[in-house]
């Protein structure tokens, strides 16, 4: 099982009511601080704290995690003491990483719940603990659908988070932080899941249906376009991709909301599978390409979120979805698409595909008068070597839309850094073919692709997100998984629960 098997509880009320496997306690490094914290957990939870002390086994340092075993408790078998730095340096970002590290910890003790005695909240009740509850929930998280025979034979999964505290005026709060937390968290997971799933499992039918599945158990629209529908809608840059492949592509409309409000259109490349096509990749890594369809993932789970949530908000969602296949039918280089609403571009590299099925979904945008959009997609390698895989690189029309991210990105980590989009970047995919070309050479590669990109926009604020570097992650971190993180869920959540 994985984090999607979770189940959230809170209470309120002394230290010592408290049972379970293993309870969490988080503790500042500063040494004042740390000796009066110190001596108010060890009255209440009953363990050698001096010893610990003594030996100098923990100290509260960022990352710092120490087993104690409670003497006398009557519920609780083992404690985690967890360091958070200095309190002067503490962020949501540090509560959510010492829950992650924390919640892997207890899952390595064989712990099948897990209590989080919540610290003193420094800014916001709710974002305390909503961080906490972030970071050990997606911290737990593992596809392993797939391994048939798990550890020692047996299921090690921590199934139970507990928020708790002894404070009275949490009862205020974690009500409804708790159902955020699990709505947002089981949003991003579906997210993870699906960017996970083999190229055998994900392609663009089964796509289509898990963004159905999705919308009937959350209370969204789905509508999914075939090869037909594609065809009376002049979808150009969708069928030439995936005229490759022997799955035919699709095109979903997600729709949320209060049709009367302009609204906000998320856009999300969804190439199930990349190849490259013609202009075939190396073999070595290719099989990460099955991750190349995470913008469409974070579209689906951020609808996901936002109907569960019920936000007072209108969203459209815009998901192509193809797999960029090499066969004796797939698109050449050399061969030129007309896209929806007329514009031709000159093909010059067919693993430069997922701008292809973005210019068409982009132009259509235009029809819904939208108050703004935002695209998602694992365009370019080229933001992996700008920014690496801390960041995604934002580019876009709007100063005020991009500045929204922002501020969303760093509320919830799932930060962005805008590169420019100069006029002078155009002549870089200038054609003498088409109106432009599909690829800008060997410089400058993250900013030509979204150059490409706003040949086809409309009058509309526009931001895209290039999120090559931050969707595939390559090691594991607190709460961020190898493979695929679900990048964006979070992020657009945050954005549109502040959108007015």
């Amino acid at each position: 099982m994985n984090s999607a098997s979770l189940h959230i509880t809170w209470s309120v009320g002394p230290a010592q009511r408290l049972a379970g496997d293993t309870a969490a306690l988080f503790l500042h490094q500063d040494a004042t601080e740390f000796n009066r914290s110190m001596r108010s957990l060890q009255k209440s939870f009953r363990f050698d704290a001096k010893s610990l002390i003594e030996h100098g086994d923990f100290s509260g340092k960022s990352g710092e995690i120490s087993v104690v075993y409670p003497s006398g408790s009557r519920g609780l078998k083992r404690i985690l003491l967890v360091g958070l730095g200095e309190r002067k340096k503490r962020s949501m970002e540090t509560l959510r990483k010492a829950a992650g590290a924390a919640a892997k910890r207890a899952r390595s003790l064989r712990s099948r719940s897990l209590v989080l005695w919540l610290p003193d909240a420094k800014t916001s009740p709710a974002e305390t603990a909503l961080a906490l509850s972030e970071g050990a929930w997606l911290g737990l998280y593992r596809f392993d659908k797939y391994i048939t025979k798990k550890k020692n034979g047996n299921d090690e999964s921590l199934l139970h988070l507990h928020l708790a505290s002894d404070r009275p005026t949490w009862k205020r709060v974690l009500p409804a932080a708790t159902e955020t937390a699990a709505i947002i968290c089981s949003a991003t997971t579906l997210a993870r899941d699906l960017a996970n799933a083999p190229g055998n499992e994900i392609h663009p039918e089964s796509l289509a249906e898990a963004a159905r599945a999705s919308g009937e158990r959350s209370g969204y629209t789905v509508t999914v376009w075939n090869e037909d529908e594609l065809r009376e809608h002049e979808m150009g840059g969708i069928l030439a991709v995936g005229q490759g492949s022997v799955r035919g592509p699709r095109f979903m409309i997600l729709e949320y909301g209060d049709p009367a409000k302009r609204p906000v259109v998320l856009v999300g490349k969804g190439v199930c599978f990349d190849s490259g096509g013609i202009s075939i990749k190396p073999s070595a890594g290719m099989a990460e390409m099955k991750m190349d369809m995470s913008g469409a993932a974070a579209v689906i789970g951020t609808f996901d979120a936002v109907a569960c949530l019920g936000l007072n908000v209108h969203v459209i969602g815009l998901i192509p979805a193809v797999e960029n296949m090499p066969s004796g039918s797939a698109l050449k280089p050399g061969d030129i698409v007309r896209h929806h609403g007329g514009k031709t571009s000159e093909v010059d590299n067919t693993d430069a595909e997922g701008r292809l099925i973005l210019a068409d979904a982009l132009a259509y945008a235009d029809s819904l008068k939208p108050a703004a959009v935002i695209d998602l997609a694992t365009l370019t390698g080229a933001v992996v070597v700008a920014l690496g895989h801390v960041v995604t690189g934002m580019l876009g029309t709007d100063a005020s839309l991009m500045d929204k991210l922002r501020k969303a990105g760093e509320r919830t980590y799932e930060r962005v850094w805008e590169l420019p989009l100069y006029d002078e970047y155009e002549r870089l995919i200038k054609s003498d073919v088409a109106d432009v070309r599909n690829v800008g050479g060997r410089w400058a590669g993250t900013i030509t692709g979204a150059m490409f990109l706003k040949k086809f926009i409309g009058s509309y604020p526009w931001v895209h997100l290039d999120i090559a570097g931050t969707a595939m992650m390559e090691e594991t971190s607190e709460y961020v998984p190898k493979g695929g993180s679900g990048v964006g869920v979070r992020l657009l959540t945050e954005f549109l629960r502040q959108w007015k």
